[in-house]
């Protein structure tokens, strides 16, 4: 599966998914001052190998914002929620704080928390920081694909 993140000048970015043999469907990413929500998704899957969102529409499932929920998904949403904060407030909470409040985001929601340490917060860390990166380099109405 392609992803193709193009970058808006107005109040929303956009993401194509491009999956052989189906229709391209495009989702409208409104900006929020760092990567799209979606490449948030990408960081984490791609690092962790876990199906989440992006996972789930890789395997054929449309791309909607209220799937049914998934043990699996749930947790990767969990932990997006906490990346995408950590970076609104400029990604430099410490690797216990994160598990932390990726611990307490899943109890909140009774949903069941991956297991993390340091180095799996790094691993993280670094597609983000390597995926803001790219994002920040290209310009207004330019893209970047990325492959799930």
């Amino acid at each position: 599966m392609k992803l193709i993140f193009t970058k808006g000048a107005g109040k929303s970015d956009l993401m194509e998914i491009h999956r052989q043999g189906m229709a391209v469907e495009r989702i409208d990413c409104p900006k929020q001052g760092i990567i799209p929500h979606d490449m948030v998704h990408y960081a984490i899957e791609h690092t962790l190998h876990k199906r989440g969102f992006l996972g789930r529409i890789k395997e054929g499932e449309a791309a909607i914002f209220q799937m049914a929920a998934e043990a699996e998904s749930d947790a990767v949403e969990r932990l997006v929620e906490v990346f995408q904060a950590d970076a609104w407030s400029g990604g430099q909470s410490s690797a216990p704080d994160l598990i932390e409040m990726y611990a307490v985001t899943c109890a909140a929601r009774n949903c069941s928390a991956f297991p993390l340490d340091e180095s799996v917060i790094a691993a993280i860390r670094a597609a983000m920081i390597d995926l803001t990166q790219r994002w920040t380099d290209i310009k207004m109405g330019e893209s970047l694909a990325l492959s799930l």
